[in-house]
């Protein structure tokens, strides 16, 4: 499905929809997420009008967790033709926050004995890993100082629009990779990529004998209660209610949205590729920052920086230290039509998970959204 700006405007549905009419209204009883004393005036005042009138984002969940009461509110609608309101758990696509799982179950498995953070990942995979290739360690996977390259694809939104339904293994995209030379001595640098979490969820696969999508099935989505968390694997669609992801095309001078909802995300396995809502990430971001998923050793280790600087954690998290030294948690992702996030104090006095599908995921400047949100509720701590 094509929908262009000039066809989007011609109808009265979608010209209340561009005057935000139709968004769903804040502040809603949500039985699992008391509101106690919790003013959510400034939170909704960061969302804003959504379908904003640029149509940069068609839907927004948002879930806040404080002393002092819970929030949780959708805005915007479930896609462009129905106008319908966003379902209640609506299922996204996580993006990136696929990596904190993936980290979580690798240390799990350190704490167990099957794999040793300093020791060479070759020796777990002697047939993807040349022996002369540089020693990478497992730490090294989660703190993206792995210096591993990422497999040359052509650039341009067409081209991967042309090949969204194409199937990769994991394997074939680190041989891709890997006939790259390294981007950097591995350890030396910090280098946001896919490729460390891929190789890692290889790692898991070898080490326990059973796929990724089934190690997280029994290490954390069934203990957590996770019931509409899952891997894709090669399905390209989104199980259960969803909303309908975007992606903004120029051709010919207009602006075309296409349909990107469904789209392979075997090119981000361990990496981009889970399924879930924002009760499941807010149940997942609980037990990760109250210490219920790891052993005290791995979960230090999972929140340390490789160094003083670093901007990356251990596990691949990122921190802002507030002015008054508690220090805020955060991962975010995003995919063709879909982001999320999530983040907690360290102190347990805050819990956020924010997720939206803009029409343009992977554009400059399209974290504000986020960014602005996440600014308001720093500021009711």
């Amino acid at each position: 499905m094509k929908l262009t700006r000039r066809n989007l405007v011609a109808g009265v549905a979608v010209g209340a929809l561009l005057a935000g009419t139709l968004a769903a209204p804040a502040g809603a009883a949500h039985r699992d997420c008391p509101a106690g004393t919790l003013d959510s005036t400034s939170l909704v005042a960061a969302v804003g009008d959504i379908p904003d009138p640029q149509l940069t984002n068609t839907s927004v969940q948002l879930r806040v967790t404080t002393p002092t009461g819970c929030f949780k509110d959708t805005f915007g609608v479930r896609d462009l033709r129905s106008s319908a309101p966003v379902p209640p758990e609506a299922r996204i696509r996580i993006g990136s926050v696929t990596k904190v799982f993936t980290a979580v179950v690798v240390y799990q498995l350190v704490a167990e004995g099957q794999l040793d953070l300093d020791e060479p990942v070759r020796p777990y995979l002697p047939d993807l890993i040349p022996a002369a290739w540089p020693t990478v360690t497992v730490r090294q996977l989660l703190a993206h100082t792995s210096g591993l390259p990422s497999p040359v694809l052509p650039d341009g939104l067409d081209w991967q629009l042309q090949h969204r339904f194409d199937r990769w293994t994991p394997e074939q995209i680190v041989r891709r990779a890997l006939t790259n030379p390294p981007d950097y001595t591995p350890g030396d640098a910090q280098r946001y990529t896919n490729m460390g979490y891929i190789v890692a969820g290889i790692l898991i696969e070898r080490v326990t004998g059973s796929s990724y999508s089934e190690q997280m099935r029994q290490r954390i989505f069934r203990p957590l209660g996770l019931r509409d968390t899952y891997a894709p694997g090669v399905a390209t669609g989104i199980r259960g209610p969803h909303v309908r992801g975007y992606q903004q095309v120029n051709r010919d001078g207009l602006t075309e949205l296409v349909d990107a909802t469904r789209w392979s995300q075997t090119f981000t396995p361990a990496s981009g590729d889970l399924i879930s809502t924002v009760a499941d990430l807010d149940r997942f971001s609980a037990a990760l920052f109250d210490g219920r998923l790891l052993a005290p050793a791995q979960q230090r280790e999972l929140f340390t920086h490789p160094w003083a600087g670093a901007e990356y954690s251990n596990g691949g998290l990122s921190s802002i230290r507030l002015p008054d030294g508690r220090v805020f948690w955060g991962k975010s992702g995003a995919r063709y039509g879909y982001q999320a996030a999530i983040g907690a104090l360290d102190d347990g006095g805050l819990r956020f998970v924010f997720a939206a599908s803009p029409t343009d995921a992977k554009a400059e400047g399209q974290s504000a959204l986020v960014q602005r949100v996440l600014a308001a509720v720093l500021a009711l701590t």
